[in-house]
């Protein structure tokens, strides 16, 4: 049988299948982020690191600097409400860091208020030192009035690395640190919750298996930036995947449902966030876009800005970009047709695929961040690095054409 038609055969398959095991609760297409948070034990820098890839029907993000008492901040912002006043991942000029996941399966009423994580999270960034500063302001904010059904994952420059499970009356604290592998996997549920409800099981048992795949006090926040925050794969289902397709000619197109995968179609960024020490300042990596169409770029508080391509317009330059390349990767938007990914626009045998040169260009940045890292810079340096490193991406994200779209600046690019 020819390669081509066994791949494909196998694909289709495999789709009859995802759609035969999705359940009802694995239905959402936003606010079904999947995160961790690590523990410097469990750690390869010796520092807390958090990560979050984020969903949201709010695609087009921004990331902003907040000059604020007591404490600036970068923030992960919705692009509609760029304000810095709700955020859905940060980190402040203390080494203080914030992000959460909703947790569907902690108590909830009606009639209170709802949906304030990102109102939460701006406050804690402008408020909060350590981990039980944040404590403290959850406590003290309890009520029908806090608006929280939310796992929120926090670490500080102390070390501190934690998972709140809040919701308006409660909440529970889970360290990293007293997890036997250093860390915490975690999405759309609560293990202090109601057993068996809530979401993101799939992606649970997924992102779980990938953390195995790191030694004991190993978790490297370049792996999670370069290959899990782009994750295709899927516990159950065996399909084709980004390795297999490279040996395929570009057309026809080999589709993969990416519901329930890390990388999923409302994937709107993915932020790793290391912390520091007394060598380097603590650093929020940012993938501007869903992680197979962008790269990772470093951001640092100290720099006292966001690079303009972060943030500027009412749509940021970044996201622009990325999301012209989310909408070539997932041309058909009727019903849950986008749930659809072509992997062969990722990769391919014609080598028209984007995604090799994609990944070395990442591949470089890493590299050349930790030797600029190594000279101890000052603030200024900072800024300069960040908006150098910025203006690769952008230019490498102009650049890229898909196969069947119009250059960029044709055809109402």
């Amino acid at each position: 049988m020819n390669i081509n038609r066994a791949y494909r055969m196998v694909v289709g398959a495999s789709l009859v299948t995802v759609m035969a095991w999705i359940s009802a609760a694995e239905i959402r297409d936003a606010d079904a982020c999947t995160s961790a948070v690590v523990a410097p034990a469990g750690s390869a820098t010796g520092t807390p690191i958090l990560w979050k890839n984020r969903d949201t029907s709010n695609v087009s993000n921004k990331v902003i600097y907040v000059d604020e008492e007591p404490f600036a901040y970068l923030c992960l912002a919705n692009a509609s409400t760029g304000s810095g006043r709700s955020c859905f991942a940060g980190l402040n000029e203390s080494g203080f860091a914030i992000i959460n996941t909703v947790a569907y399966n902690v108590p909830s009423l009606s009639s209170e208020s709802e949906d304030h994580e990102g109102i939460i999270q701006a406050d804690a960034l402008r408020t909060c030192r350590t981990v039980e500063d944040f404590e403290r302001y959850i406590e003290a904010n309890l009520g029908p009035e806090l608006g929280a059904r939310t796992n929120i994952g926090v670490m500080d420059a102390e070390g501190g690395a934690a998972i709140y499970e809040v919701h308006n009356h409660g909440f529970k604290r889970i360290d990293a640190a007293d997890q036997p592998t250093g860390y915490l996997v975690n999405t759309n549920f609560a293990r202090s919750g109601e057993e068996g409800e809530g979401e993101g099981y799939i992606r649970f048992k997924r992102a779980s298996e990938l953390f195995r795949t790191f030694e004991a006090g190993g978790v490297d926040p370049e792996v999670i930036l370069h290959r899990f925050s782009r994750d295709l794969g899927h516990p159950l289902v065996n399909s084709v995947g980004v390795n297999e397709v490279a040996a395929l000619q570009s057309r026809p197109p080999v589709w993969i449902n990416t519901r329930d995968r890390i990388n999923r179609p409302s994937t709107a960024s993915a932020v790793v966030i290391v912390g520091g020490n007394e060598q380097r300042p603590a650093t929020m990596w940012v993938i501007p876009g869903e992680p197979v169409t962008a790269a990772a770029i470093p951001l640092w508080v100290e720099a006292g800005r966001s690079p303009a391509a972060f943030y500027e317009g009412e749509e940021a330059p970044l996201w622009k970009e990325s999301l012209r390349i989310k909408r070539a990767l997932r041309p058909l938007e009727i019903g849950h047709i986008g749930d659809y990914l072509d992997l062969t626009r990722l990769v391919n045998a014609d080598g028209t695929g984007y995604l090799p040169d994609l990944l070395s260009l990442e591949q470089s940045i890493f590299v050349d961040t930790a030797a600029f890292l190594a000279g101890r810079p000052q603030p200024d340096a900072l800024a300069a690095f960040q908006e150098q490193v910025t203006a690769r991406v952008l230019e490498h994200l102009r650049l890229i054409v898909i196969e069947g779209e119009p250059p960029h600046g044709y055809g109402g690019q």
